[in-house]
């Protein structure tokens, strides 16, 4: 007989034993029966006993009693996982899902892939992840109440702002944007900000310190639109650290950019063209584009836009002292204004004042100064209720402001004046020889003295000088009621928009009466009344409101300029050849038509009832013109000028990596962050199939600048 030891060592070379797992039982043998078996396959797991949302964490598997390392993972019993629970790849990675789920522990099991019964498990709690703060913003909404927007990664459902150290009501807007109402007293330069995730796992961020802002990019935007020639991305930065008060007082201090006489002797451009305008232009240009005194110079624009001279008659060198006078008188009193456009050389030209002397017996002196400053310059040919609207006599017609003697009664007043002496002194003849830069003086003998009735009453007794009756013809009309809501129309027309309500005219109008301080014709309370009125504020939070005013030539080039940057490239300097691309516009400085200016302000687009002055130049051709300029403008074809829209440029490198954040970009410093939601989507989708970007970057701008929303400033 085979004893059983031999037996088993004939299965274990044959490999019969392990490989069926046989078991022999022998029978007539006094041992009874014997059983043979293979041990189970033992698998363990090792790995993080926690992990944060938003990272991974590995898992690994270790097996005893088999050589095969085989492996299926799961998660809460479900291979490879699932989005709600987390997934785990086939190397025992596991990324949690993306938000906490209800219950926060998950169950990783390892199960052999050789032996399916075999298998370990471990548990793994989630915790949130740590939050980071990239930026914190803190914006004035009222008072000393403000928003304040953080900014950064992995914020969670129940994330907590602490600012200065004491925890606030929170709300998530996104995974990386989080949003409290705060208060921070008056004086306040620095916010300290942390942002805290809650538990499970709760952790802070580092602290930061919050900007603090007077106002938001919309209303900062807004306000450069109607205060300077073209908002830019640093000054809107300005504007919303400074607040929108802060920025006018700032601008209030500003000294004036002064623009250089034009030299006796012509330079090259000027004598190529035989006239001193092309010099006189370009320095305009290069100070409304360049000058840090933007709202000065802007409110000059518009002055100059009232008190018309223009070298359409005059010479371009009274033009360089008269802006000069505008600018710095910008910020004073309205008389003062008045008197000095009455004594400039350049108004005294342009319409008859110098060199107009006393009228012989039976005949009457120049009325065209007397009759236009009246008229066109500070109260206008109706009488008018505070609010703008006329006065009506009771056969409901307009009341007239001033008589055809009451003309020639101020022409009277208005003689005797000269170019002053080359030393700006007297002049000791009439007429004098031509001196551009000085105000006019009087030559007595040529001055008429006897009396006169001007409005309202007011008599000039005869005997007095030239100065005495200039002076008090000038208080006569700046006293007229009038004035203010004339005056105060035309500069909101300018500066803010084209139809502003009665309610407007007249708030402005009572600051034009009386700036707080019973004093009368303060420009810097007007302008800031008109910039800071509840009317000019009112887009600033609703982009639906119905108000602005379409964007005069002029405006539209240093707008598009400013906001985009430029840099000149003239071998000379020159920025005259932005005069030939506004002069297809129907616009350039100070070179209107008429006195009447380049649009008037009560011009009415026909078939409607609708005030809306700038209009004037709007035609079918010089709107199609409007759109050649746009196009000469982002293929940077203006000669003296570049404008680099290129793929390297700053705009370029925007457009290659995100067309969405080009387009808000542009929205930002071109439409007040408040491109409507159709336009934007319609830009974008345009020109994500441009795979150059340089030439994504000019569609872009492109579309904006030939937009109607982008013509009409709101």
């Amino acid at each position: 007989m085979i004893s059983l030891r031999v037996f088993h060592k004939h299965l274990r070379t044959l490999g019969l034993a392990s490989a069926a797992g046989l078991g022999l039982a022998l029978s007539g043998c006094a041992a009874g029966t014997a059983t043979v078996s293979t041990p189970q396959v033992q698998v363990s797991i090792s790995g993080s006993s926690s992990v944060r949302l938003g990272s991974t964490t590995q898992f690994t598997a270790s097996f005893s009693n088999t050589n095969n390392p085989a492996v299926l993972w799961q998660v809460n019993g479900t291979t490879g996982g699932s989005s709600a629970a987390g997934t785990i790849n086939t190397a025992g990675l596991y990324t949690p899902p993306a938000t906490m789920p209800t219950g926060n522990t998950m169950t990783i099991t390892a199960v052999s892939v050789v032996s399916p019964s075999a298998s370990a498990s471990t548990q793994l709690s989630l915790l949130n992840p740590i939050p980071s703060v990239s930026s914190a913003t803190a914006t004035l909404t009222s008072g000393t109440s403000y928003l304040l927007d953080v900014e950064g990664a992995n914020f969670v459902t129940g994330a907590q702002i602490q600012a200065a150290g004491s925890n606030v009501a929170t709300t998530l807007i996104s995974s990386t944007d989080v949003q409290a109402t705060v208060t921070v007293p008056t004086g306040t330069t620095s916010l300290t900000v942390i942002v805290t995730n809650p538990n499970p796992g709760s952790a802070s961020s580092a602290s930061t310190n919050a900007q603090i802002l007077q106002t938001t990019v919309t209303a900062a935007a807004r306000l450069l639109d109607q205060a300077t020639f073209g908002p830019t991305l640093a000054d809107i930065g300005t504007v919303q650290q400074t607040g929108l008060s802060g920025y006018i007082k700032q601008q209030f201090n500003t000294p004036t950019t002064l623009l250089p006489d034009i030299p006796t002797t012509l330079p090259a451009l000027c004598s190529a063209n035989n006239s001193p305008t092309p010099c006189e232009e370009s320095e305009w240009w290069q100070t409304a584009l360049t000058g840090p005194d933007q709202l000065r110079q802007r409110v000059a624009f518009a002055l100059s836009e009232m008190f018309v001279i223009s070298t359409d008659f005059d010479s371009a060198r009274y033009v360089t002292p008269y802006h000069n006078m505008l600018a710095n008188d910008a910020f004073t009193n309205f008389y003062t204004l008045m008197h000095d456009v009455t004594l400039s050389t350049g108004m005294g030209d342009y319409l008859n004042m110098i060199n107009s002397a006393k009228a012989p017996a039976g005949q009457i002196a120049n009325e065209n100064y007397a009759r236009e400053l009246m008229q066109l310059f500070t109260i206008g040919l109706v009488m008018l209720n505070p609010d703008g609207t006329p006065q009506l006599d009771g056969s409901g017609n307009p009341i007239s402001t001033y008589t055809e003697a009451q003309v020639q009664a101020f022409a009277k007043a208005y003689t005797g004046w000269t170019f002053a002496a080359a030393n700006g002194g007297p002049p000791t003849k009439f007429p004098n020889t031509i001196n551009y830069d000085d105000p006019m003086g009087a030559y007595e003998a040529q001055h008429d003295m006897t009396s006169k009735t001007l409005l309202n009453g007011t008599v000039l007794p005869a005997g007095q000088s030239a100065e005495q009756d200039l002076q008090a013809a000038l208080t006569d009309i700046f006293n007229h009621p009038n004035v203010g809501p004339f005056v105060c129309k035309q500069l909101i027309q300018h500066l803010v928009t084209s139809t502003p309500s009665p309610a407007y005219v007249a708030r402005i109008s009572a600051v034009f009466a009386n700036n707080g301080s019973g004093v009368r014709g303060d420009m810097q309370a007007v302008i800031t009344a008109i910039l800071l009125d509840t009317e000019a504020r009112a887009g600033d939070t609703n982009a639906s409101f119905d108000g602005g005013h379409l964007r005069e030539p002029i405006l539209w080039i240093t707008e598009a300029l400013r906001g985009l940057g430029f840099t000149n490239t003239s071998s000379t300097g020159s920025y005259y050849a932005l005069s030939n691309q506004s002069s297809n516009l129907g616009q350039e400085p100070y070179r209107s038509g008429s006195v009447f200016n380049f649009f008037p302000p009560s011009y009415v687009i026909p078939q409607t009832t609708l005030n809306a002055p700038e209009f004037d130049l709007e035609n079918t051709a010089t709107a199609i013109l409007r759109l050649t300029l746009a196009n000469t403008l982002v293929f940077n074809k203006i000669t003296g000028f570049n404008i680099d829209l290129t793929a390297t440029s700053t705009l370029g490198q925007l457009a290659a990596s995100s067309p969405a954040s080009l387009v808000d970009s542009l929205g930002v410093i071109f439409m007040h962050g408040q491109m409507p939601t159709q336009m934007r989507t319609e830009i974008i989708n345009s020109i994500s199939s441009i795979s150059d970007a340089g030439e994504r970057t000019r569609v872009a701008v492109y579309l904006v600048l030939t937009s109607s929303q982008y013509k009409v400033m709101h």
